[in-house]
């Protein structure tokens, strides 16, 4: 390909909207992970969708270097639009042409990728597009939007404005309504936010989408969930159930189904209905994630029941060797999903709290080590990570010092969250026992006015500080931090 005609190539296929330049990274999302979700949807999403699935995978094919194969999944894309999409054809079809535009321009070949950049062309000047390359559509905006939602967690926000510029454009679509309501629900939730009932938006949406698609068993079985965090449970069980006759082996309903029960106590039937899920699709990283909890729940119950027990010899024996055996199978689970979810930060961080429950403190200190060192992490993760690597310090190592480092991290986050609220007990707790344990203690009261300066307290902070350096004059750490605090009010 020559050089002049290469850039100038380029510079048309920038033009087109299509997964090549919707800013889906390589490096936000673990490709393997992504490439058997996108083959378990294609197994069990209805037809009508699977065009959208087949053009992701074809780009996330690319992005691993296998042009042809990706080719292949273009064509698949292709096919299931002219046999599916009796209407509108061209609508639905602009997004894979640009998309073997850009494959082509990949595979050195740009005659074929002109010949796709012409019937985008086509189209757009059929639709009557300001652009030659591109058209306002819903089923384009949609499609980016179902793209973004399932590349990766980071990209939820974005979605969320491509489906709305769908629904803009086509306000009746099941699709895009599904769409948009997913993906509020799910940042409702994301990073373990939690969302006040009035600022709760996501139950009139999966309702309205339910609505426009009473057969979409996943939107069903999300209204439930959400009405239990409502404190409706018993009005999001009927959902739950609904769900469950139509779609029995649906396993993303199956999912979030076993949620539901878990989240209500009943972590058998969650179990129960798990395990049918991981049987259709045995690879998932989320069931197998969702195993390892329910185990670990029921493993949490059992050493409270042994506690309370009065007979001890039960809770040494028998009781020890059922707790020993639900850690063994916590920890089956969460190293599987490890395996397969390479950038699944929580997964980590609960396979390192269970290595530490069996007593394997040199495999937890290893996964803590290996999350602590992942790159773009979100602030809500690094607040889990330290949190947790805290308390393994704390009460398994001994060492107050880096406990309160890594506590101190956590607090450092202004990410509000449980975990940044724990983080400052945690020290809290910390700097009371080091002023109680020595009488008067500098540190403790140095921790104090950190927690003060942190949360915006300048009175509070600069009496804690003042008082530290009563008893450590020296401290330039101390005196430096007074004079910020003093300086600001």
């Amino acid at each position: 390909m020559g050089e002049i005609s290469k850039n100038s190539l380029k510079t048309r296929l920038l033009q087109l909207e299509c997964h090549f330049t919707w800013g889906l990274l390589k490096d936000d999302s673990d490709f393997d992970d992504l490439e058997d979700r996108l083959h378990d949807l294609l197994e069990f999403i209805y037809t009508d969708c699977k065009s959208m699935v087949y053009n992701l995978l074809a780009y996330v094919k690319h992005l691993k270097g296998n042009n042809d194969e990706a080719l292949a999944n273009l064509q698949k894309a292709e096919e299931l639009i002219q046999e599916v999409q009796a209407d509108d054809i061209n609508k639905k079809i602009i997004t894979t042409y640009g998309n073997y535009a850009w494959i082509y321009y990949h595979m050195n070949q740009p005659e074929d990728a002109d010949t796709y950049l012409g019937k985008v062309e086509d189209i757009c000047e059929m639709l009557s597009s300001t652009s030659r390359y591109k058209a306002p559509l819903a089923d384009v905006y949609g499609e980016q939007g179902w793209a973004l939602l399932r590349f990766c967690g980071q990209y939820y926000e974005k979605a969320k404005e491509y489906f709305q510029k769908a629904l803009e454009k086509d306000p009746e679509g099941p699709e895009w309504n599904s769409g948009y309501a997913t993906v509020v629900y799910r940042l409702e939730g994301f990073n373990n936010q939690k969302v006040a009932r009035e600022d709760c938006a996501s139950q009139e949406l999966l309702r309205r989408a339910l609505k426009l698609n009473p057969n979409d068993t996943v939107v069903m079985a999300l209204l439930g969930l959400k009405l239990h965090d409502l404190n409706r449970s018993e009005e999001g069980e009927k959902y739950i159930k609904e769900a469950l006759q139509k779609t029995p082996n649906l396993p993303y309903l199956l999912r979030y189904a076993a949620i539901f029960y878990r989240r209500r106590g009943l972590v058998d039937e969650s179990l129960k209905l798990l395990k049918r899920a991981v049987t259709f699709t045995p690879h998932s990283g989320f069931l197998h994630h969702q195993l390892g909890i329910c185990y670990r729940k029921k493993m949490t119950d059992m050493k409270k029941a042994a506690y309370t027990s009065r007979s001890k010899y039960h809770a040494r024996n028998d009781f020890s060797e059922q707790i020993q055996e639900l850690i063994r199978c916590a920890i089956y689970h969460f190293e599987l999903v490890v395996e397969q979810k390479t950038k699944f930060v929580y997964a980590k961080i609960d396979l390192a709290n269970m290595y530490i429950d069996a007593k394997q403190h040199d495999k937890a200190e290893k996964m803590f080590q290996e999350v602590l060192g992942m790159e773009k992490l979100t602030d809500a993760e690094k607040q889990q990570i330290y949190l947790n690597y805290g308390r393994y310090q704390e009460y398994h190592k001994k060492s107050e010092s880096e406990a309160i480092r890594y506590y101190t991290e956590g607090l450092q986050l202004q990410n509000k969250s449980a975990e940044r609220d724990m983080c400052q007990r945690a020290l809290q707790k910390l700097a009371e026992r080091k002023i109680q344990r020595n009488g008067a203690d500098a540190s403790g009261f140095g921790i104090l006015g950190l927690i003060h300066q942190l949360n915006g307290e300048k009175k509070e902070a600069i009496e804690c500080y003042e008082r530290a350096l009563e008893l450590d004059p020296d401290n330039e750490e101390y005196l430096s931090a007074l004079c910020d605090m003093r300086l600001s009010i």
